[in-house]
């Protein structure tokens, strides 16, 4: 890895006046962007789907388009605007000025006193131009009659005109500013997993994918400029590998390890709505000093008529954390780097005491994808009696539910397994009480669920609701599955551990999305392991890049006093997916942080794949 420097300043101050007025206004367009886009969409990768909608956001962007603006960047082959294209359009359409607005006004201004009959620009907006309807007119001019004589003094209009898309732009940009959910999505991050930086949180990958078709001969400009444009300092990065190039660390097993003592679990990654992953958490304990191997692997779970189980191809990682006085200071030990086949393991020697494991995986493969779903599968039917019962697919479903949330594998749910399941469907716990009350009802040994009585549960609560199976399809769902039955955003897996010269235990503590800690582990690893370069023209920010396994994962650190922006370009990558699900993108880093630029995979495994990134700096 490349050495950093250590004490350098920042150079913003060698930079001429002129750069940084032109990169100041450059973040403040991007912002005043974001401000707008987020006031009629809930994310900045969400697309613009109708002409009502890109007539809102360039309104609320303190814009007032024509029709015929609008059926200029919305033709008959038009089905979705991005963000990239939002901010192209509004380079391009210019707020109106006062002495524009005047001029307009003036040539219909035959008496040159200020005034116009109202009568006269109804005619005029009635029956020229984008023509309205008198109810419309009637609607401005009841607001704007200033004088109350039937004219409209068209100079306090303008002024009117000027001050209210001025007071949407400052609205805009003031939630923006006020709304933390907002605050995180930084030019095109979302959901997935969370890119917290070492100092600040930061945002969210997003899962979903940025379709925009712009219209034929449009030659406008990115709205993110590239280096070429207006970004001065840019670095480009490049690591090729083959198809066959996945198992290139192995995970050897020496024979002794067969005398090893060992320990498992199994657990699950669920994506939430908002691309969000979210899994199990677990808190290792190992008595004493020894030897460990850690791994982890999807789970495979046997599918009926020979169907495929689609998470195994989900990336996966576990990050060891040495526990110390309080949990806000834990500190990374390793991570999974050694890899065979689908599984990721650790060798190496642990200390006695409390560990914290935390899985990961990079959204590149758990995504959410729309797919065609020709019919909803049935869950319930009646048999002659008039009777509920399970479908044969259901009870299916139910049965692979209950491998995956059985953690320890006994073949039984325990209180405290049963109510991960419940968190996760209901948000609830179970107490000891209703505990007993299952008890009572269903079969159980030991004090623990059996399947049977795991899936007449479930048959009780869809006699409960009369045969209507919403609440059923709302704990599917929230595993992970559609309504095809197939789970499609949920990824099981175990975890191994073997140690030489004690008896290792493992508990899984909660189930939420990773946080701070994960997201420092992962910048961290990247740190310690990765390749540094230096942002060209830029001393105080570095690029890392790092290849572990199938995967290969860039943060960037900002060393310096300022927030920057940096603009990412994947155009030269060749068979490769992001966990943004975007091509290219801009991240805002927070002064003295690092954060996860992004994680990157081969689109298709069996085919050579090449990454190739250029890292700009925008401001």
């Amino acid at each position: 890895m490349a050495s950093t420097p250590g004490n350098q300043k920042s150079t913003h101050s060698e930079i001429p006046q002129g750069k940084k007025s032109q990169h100041a206004e450059e973040a403040s367009f991007y912002m005043n962007c974001r401000a707008a886009y987020l006031t009629v969409l809930k994310s900045s990768l969400e697309n613009i789907k109708s002409k009502e909608q890109l007539s809102l956001v360039l309104q609320q962007a303190g814009r007032n388009p024509s029709q015929k603006t609008i059926n200029k960047y919305w033709t008959s082959q038009t089905t979705s605007l991005n963000f990239d294209d939002f901010c192209a359009i509004l380079r391009k359409e210019k707020p109106a000025t006062k002495n524009e607005l005047l001029e307009a006004f003036g040539k219909i201004d035959t008496d040159k006193d200020g005034y116009i009959l109202h009568d006269e620009l109804c005619k005029i907006l009635t029956t020229r131009g984008d023509k309205m309807t008198w109810e419309e007119v009637t609607s401005i001019t009841k607001q704007t009659d200033f004088n109350c004589n039937g004219k409209l003094d068209y100079n306090k209009f303008c002024e009117l005109y000027l001050s209210t898309s001025e007071q949407c732009c400052r609205a805009a940009r003031a939630r923006l500013d006020t709304d933390p959910r907002l605050r995180q999505q930084h030019f095109g991050n979302q959901t997935g997993n969370s890119s917290e930086g070492i100092t600040l949180p930061v945002s969210k990958p997003s899962p979903r994918k940025a379709d925009h078709k712009l219209p034929k001969g449009d030659s406008r400009a990115p709205s993110r400029p590239s280096s070429a444009q207006s970004s001065k300092a840019s670095t480009t990065v490049t690591v090729g590998a083959n198809s066959s190039s996945r198992s290139t660390k192995l995970i050897i097993e020496p024979a002794t390890m067969k005398e090893w003592q060992w320990a498992q679990s199994k657990g699950c990654f669920y994506l939430e709505e908002d691309g969000e992953i979210i899994s199990h958490k677990y808190r290792l304990h190992l008595p004493q000093r020894s030897a460990v191997c850690v791994t982890i692997k999807p789970f495979s779970i046997p599918q009926a008529g020979g169907k495929s189980c689609h998470w195994l191809s989900v990336d996966t990682a576990l990050f060891i954390l040495k526990e110390s006085e309080t949990q806000e200071n834990l500190q990374l030990v390793s991570f999974t780097e050694l890899q065979n086949e689908e599984m990721f393991g650790w060798r190496g020697e642990l200390g006695a005491g409390l560990y914290w494991l935390l899985p990961f995986t990079t959204g590149c493969r758990l995504r959410k994808v729309k797919t065609q779903i020709t019919g909803e599968a049935k869950l319930l039917w009646r048999d002659e009696d008039g009777e509920l019962a399970l479908t044969k697919e259901f009870r299916a479903a139910l049965l692979d539910i209950f491998e995956t949330i059985d953690l320890d594998g006994n073949g039984l749910l325990s209180l405290e397994e049963y109510n991960f399941f419940e968190l996760r469907t209901s948000g609830e716990k179970c107490d000891q009480e209703a505990w007993a009350v299952c008890k009572e009802n269903f079969e159980m040994k030991k004090n623990e669920l059996t399947r049977q009585g795991f899936l007449d549960l479930n048959l009780m609560e869809a006699n409960d609701q009369d045969g209507d199976p919403w609440d059923l399809w709302v704990t599917l769902l929230s595993l992970g599955y559609n309504k095809a039955l197939e789970m499609t955003e949920a990824c099981p897996f175990v975890i191994a551990i073997s140690a030489e010269r004690c008896k290792p235990r493992i508990k899984a503590i909660s189930l939420e999305a990773g946080g701070s800690q994960l997201s420092r582990a992962v910048c961290r690893s990247v740190l310690n392991k990765g390749e540094a370069k230096v942002l060209d023209g830029s001393e105080n920010i570095f690029i890392y890049t790092y290849r572990s396994g199938s995967r290969i994962t860039s943060v960037i650190e900002n060393k310096s006093e300022n927030k920057v922006i940096i603009h990412v370009n994947n155009e030269q990558s060749k068979n490769c997916l992001n966990n943004r699900g975007l091509t290219v993108f801009a991240v805002e880093v927070a002064p003295k942080s690092m954060m996860v630029s992004q994680h990157v995979m081969a689109l298709n495994e069996q085919e050579e794949w090449i990454y190739s990134c250029v890292h700009s700096l925008v401001c």
